[in-house]
């Protein structure tokens, strides 16, 4: 893939995930097409976006004289609208895109972008709220799922990990998780190793299965 593909992506709705998206896209250096069939959306973003047009994104022929079919990656950011979901991931699949990343509004939308062959289904609002869930306990500062039931939390130590370098309070052997990083007050996080002291108000990141950080969690 050459540098030009690599920093392009066509993003395919313009509410409010696709948009976001778009902006952030563009601020971090990379070209996106956006294409929404609401003129409205297309005006409010085309000064900030790299190209923004007028189509119907469920249009086979409008989107390849779009040149949309020349893009190594594309995200369809259309939710509530499900046949048009569909139907544009569907052309972006025909068009042989390697990185399609679609929208889905329930699991079942999802299921169903999965067999069409989009390549990573998007739930902003299930996730979400999952995340704020995790939070709300107080038990994290943070909480992001993976796949195949993988997550990454912040939280503070338990108590039995306190003043003792990692190696020795042996959290990976009881609790099956991996310290990654640990923030002490005032300063950046550092790479933790076996050697490090776990100190009273730092801040750890830990990963591991969901089940497995839950339960560390559950000791702070």
């Amino acid at each position: 893939m050459s540098d030009r593909q690599e920093h392009r992506v066509v993003v395919l709705g313009l509410g409010r995930f696709g948009s976001s998206l778009a902006l952030e896209l563009v601020s971090q250096g990379v070209e996106v097409m956006a294409i929404d069939s609401d003129p409205k959306l297309v005006q409010r973003y085309a000064d900030d976006l790299t190209h923004a047009v007028v189509a119907d994104t469920t249009d086979a022929e409008v989107m390849r004289q779009l040149g949309v079919d020349e893009f190594e990656r594309a995200v369809v950011g259309i939710g509530t609208n499900l046949e048009a979901s569909i139907l544009t991931t569907a052309v972006l699949v025909d068009f042989g895109i390697t990185n399609i990343w679609a929208k889905a509004i329930s699991r079942e939308h999802g299921r169903i972008l999965e067999r069409i062959g989009a390549h990573h289904v998007v739930l902003p609002e299930h996730e979400m709220g999952e995340r704020v869930a995790h939070v709300v306990t107080g038990k994290m500062l943070d909480y992001i799922e993976f796949e195949d039931d993988y997550a990454m939390i912040k939280a503070r130590p338990p108590k039995e990990a306190i003043g003792k370098p990692l190696g020795q309070s042996k959290l990976r052997g009881k609790y099956g998780v991996t310290v990654v990083g640990v923030k002490r007050l005032g300063q950046g996080f550092t790479y933790a190793t076996a050697e490090t002291v776990i100190e009273r108000g730092d801040v750890l990141i830990v990963a591991g299965k969901v089940t497995d950080v839950e339960r560390l969690a559950d000791l702070t």
